[in-house]
């Protein structure tokens, strides 16, 4: 492996090759993700919206909802209220809690997540050799 010694970092040029090409292939998939997401009438925030309503088991709240999308609870609800106008999402009282509202997928809401989600599962099948090559070459971290 060619490590060059430095004071601040014992890494390679090697590891900063495949650092790039990591997040170079993250950057592309979201890139990819978007232009999908689009294509069927979604803004990016909108998908992931979708799918973090989908992904969590049960309707999630806004709270819930805000710390998957790793956005505050105000522009969780800006959001919420557009795909509500859009029929992506409808309101729910929480049944143990009348103070909490929930959401949950709409018919038009669930079939735009599903066709992106094949979409996605598919790429991702297509993108695994060239990230499994990438861990591949991946040292054992350091026993701490």
């Amino acid at each position: 492996m060619n490590r060059r010694k430095s004071p601040l970092s014992p890494l390679s040029d090697d590891d900063f090759g495949r650092l790039l090409a990591f997040r170079n292939g993250l950057r592309r998939f979201l890139r990819w993700s978007e232009e999908q997401a689009r294509a069927v009438g979604l803004t990016p925030a909108q998908h992931q919206m979708l799918l973090a309503v989908k992904g969590n088991g049960e309707p999630p709240s806004i709270g819930e909802l805000a710390g998957h999308l790793m956005l505050r609870h105000h522009s969780v609800v800006e959001l919420a209220d557009r795909a509500v106008r859009a029929g992506l999402v409808e309101r729910v009282q929480d049944v143990g809690d009348q103070r909490i509202v929930r959401l949950r997928l709409t018919r038009d809401g669930e079939a735009k997540l599903t066709a992106l989600s094949e979409a996605h599962l598919e790429e991702l099948s297509r993108l695994r050799p060239r990230f499994e090559s990438l861990w591949d070459q991946l040292p054992e971290p350091a026993s701490s």
